[in-house]
């Protein structure tokens, strides 16, 4: 019940209420058609002053006017005297300009003696057009005889002096006076009775033809039956009595329909006021512009059935026509709320493919394919908008001023990174030929400077590889070289013995070095051979751990090892890998703080398996982790650890030829390798 306002049910029971209320509108004005209602009528106090009154007046009085005012008698009119100068000129217009479009007529010739060719011959023609005319005439006099014989319930005289036309035997005024109801036009006066008649606003209207006769000639006598004049009296009080009761069933449809459509207005496409998402539905999907000509064909359509008042049918074909019309109206208001009126249009659509298309192919095709284009589509547009031909002149003016901005752009760009600067970035808008020449160069320009970076590390990285490899090599050697000058020297016993094991301690510690140094340049060049196969990474770290046992109670560090419950293998070759990771050890028991905990983690990402190894570094780290990652770097800036400076390196390097991926962390003191390695997918 708490959205019923926007149930379904409730939408449909107000839409088929709107759809009644629609059709019961359309048919009370067929009713007014049909009983030809006058709705003024309602707001007359009595016949005299209505619109009926009027008409029968009316009905009367100008056939007698125009009876004894022009067409007199058949006679006076085929005499000529009823045509005017200005019927005559017209016919001799119309005929002239017959001869003009005709092949009588001779272009080689002045309008004067053409002129001259056509009076030889227009006599004839003129008198028949006349005679034409005047047969008219006298069918239009015998047809307002017939109106006038047709009339049984009013009683009239009227003559112009000559010819007398009266449908009793009544030709004085005090004749007519003795009706209830009469009319007198005579001599510049108007008598009429009741005075209702007079005070009428349509008083004017069914004395015009009067206005237009001789006053001192033509009198106009006429009066109403009082059985006739109470018949349509009678008559005009039911018409009253509907036109109230028609307008009323009109006002209370209206009124409905307006509250219903109202209230489809607001709630169609939501499913309650908090909602604000418009829902559409397969009606919605018609093209809006379609949508609106079968709109007006509807309405068109239901006019002309109404028109035509096919009363039975017309209530049985209104209905759906009303229904159709008022879905897509509705229709059309769910695409105004979601600002889609214009979008969801055929028109728009077809635009809009001809633009992409056109769009396309400026964004990818070739110059010479838009350079055709340019020459053809531009006087088609020219020749399409030549009524605004200075704005379309305009606005090509200025698209070729934004090229020719973007192509000076690029051009002072290319002299800045000519000169050096490549930090110069060309900035064009759009995403044209000029767009995409700017962003080429910008990533050439990129490449370029990223080329520079990389030599210049390079070059720092070589210095740097040589003074740490002359400085770790240079310490055992020197003491190895100060040693064997003491052994020569020295005759105790005891003390050669102890030189001999200072020496034995720096050969190892130098030869270690010399293998470290071998080894990563082998690793970095790639020159290993690998073998990858199916690798079980718990397996191989819990041996490491176990032959690792001595050195971890040595270093009071507590492994911590977590792994899935389930077996775990990677793609990798079982020696380099070992390699790797017993690096990784080293460097766990040559840096980590003592009696600290290394946790070691496996997790499985689904295609890929990731190792990492965390512990808490005993020196403090101050450098990154990309520094950490160079040769000859070591966790304590002060190279007093007895590390190479080469095992992360060497891991990384090893690790990357398995296809793996191998990087390192440092958030304060917390040190953090992290190995990806492809997952072996048994089938």
């Amino acid at each position: 019940m708490r959205n019923i306002s926007h149930a379904l049910i409730t939408k449909v029971v107000v839409f088929l209420f709107a759809v009644v209320c629609i059709t019961g509108i359309a048919k009370t004005i067929i009713n007014m058609e049909t009983n030809e209602v006058h709705l003024d009528s309602i707001n007359h106090k009595n016949y005299f002053e209505s619109g009926a009154f009027a008409d029968e007046s009316y009905g009367i009085i100008s056939p007698l006017a125009q009876l004894i005012g022009k067409y007199k008698s058949e006679e006076y009119i085929l005499s000529g005297k009823v045509l005017t100068e200005e019927e005559i000129i017209e016919i001799e217009e119309n005929l002239y300009n017959d001869f003009r479009y005709s092949n009588k007529y001779d272009h080689s010739l002045g309008e004067r003696d053409n002129k001259r060719i056509y009076r030889e011959t227009a006599d004839d023609n003129i008198n028949r057009k006349k005679d034409e005319v005047m047969s008219a005439q006298v069918r239009e006099f015998y047809r307002l005889l017939s109106t006038l014989k047709a009339n049984k319930g009013i009683i009239y005289y009227a003559s112009n002096g000559e010819q007398v036309f009266s449908n009793s035997g009544f030709d004085k005024q005090k004749d007519f006076e003795e009706y209830n109801t009469y009319m007198l036009f005579e001599d510049y006066q108007h008598k009429i009775v009741p005075n209702e008649a007079k005070e009428s606003r349509y008083f004017d209207y069914f004395t015009e033809g009067v206005n237009r006769l001789n006053p001192q000639t033509d009198v106009i006598y006429l009066a109403y039956k009082e059985p006739y004049l109470q018949e349509k009296i009678q008559e005009w009080e039911k018409e009253k009595v509907l036109a109230k009761k028609l307008l009323t069933e009109f006002i209370v449809f209206l009124a409905g329909f307006i509250v219903s459509i109202v209230y489809l207005i607001i709630v169609i496409g939501r499913k309650s006021f908090k909602d604000k998402e418009i829902h559409l539905n397969v009606i919605d999907k018609l093209y809006n512009d379609l949508n609106i000509a079968i709109i007006a064909s509807l309405i068109f359509m239901s006019i002309a059935l109404m028109i035509e008042l096919l009363r039975g049918l017309y209530i049985l074909l209104t209905v759906p026509i009303f229904a159709i019309a008022l879905l897509l109206i509705l229709s059309l208001v769910k695409h105004i709320k979601n600002r889609t009126i214009f979008s969801h249009t055929l028109i728009y659509q077809i635009l809009k493919k001809v633009f992409l298309a056109v769009k396309q192919v400026f964004d990818n095709g070739s110059i010479g394919v838009k350079v055709v284009l340019l020459v053809i589509g531009y006087p088609v547009i020219v020749v399409a908008t030549f009524f605004i031909f200075p704005i379309t002149m305009g606005v090509a003016a200025w698209l070729a001023l934004k090229k020719v901005k973007s192509f000076n752009r690029i051009k002072e760009g290319v002299e800045q990174i000519k000169n050096g600067d490549l930090h110069h970035r060309i900035e064009v808008d759009g995403k044209g030929e000029f767009s995409r020449l700017a962003t080429n160069i910008n990533s050439i320009t990129d490449g370029l400077k990223n080329s520079v970076d990389s030599e210049i590390k390079s070059e720092r990285l070589k210095t740097e590889l040589i003074t740490n490899v002359s400085h770790d090599i240079r310490t055992p050697l020197t003491s190895i070289i100060t040693y064997v000058d003491l052994l020569k020297i020295e005759k105790d016993p005891e003390k050669i013995i102890e030189y001999i094991d200072v020496l034995d301690q720096k050969s190892t510690r130098l030869k270690h070095l010399t293998d470290d140094l071998f080894e990563a340049a082998k690793a970095s060049s790639g020159s290993i051979p690998v073998q990858l196969e199916q690798i079980d990474i718990l397996s191989l770290l819990t041996q490491g751990i176990g032959e690792m046992d001595e050195k971890i109670e040595a270093s009071a560090l507590d492994f911590k090892l977590t792994h899935p419950t389930e077996k775990v293998y990677v793609k990798a070759d079982g020696k380099l890998l070992w390699r790797s990771v017993e690096n990784l050890f080293s460097n766990i028991f040559k840096y980590a703080q003592p009696a600290s905990r290394v946790y070691i983690d496996v997790e499985d990402l689904g295609n890929e398996i990731r190792v990492t190894f965390k512990n808490i570094s005993a020196y403090e780290l101050n450098i990154s982790a990309d520094e950490l990652m160079e040769r000859f770097k070591r966790g304590d800036e002060s190279r007093t650890s007895q590390g190479s400076g080469l095992g992360l390196s060497i891991a990384e390097s090893l690790i990357n030829i398995q296809q793996g991926k191998f990087s390192v962390q440092v958030d304060g003191d917390l040190f953090k390798v992290m190995i990806n390695l492809p997952k072996f997918l048994i089938e």
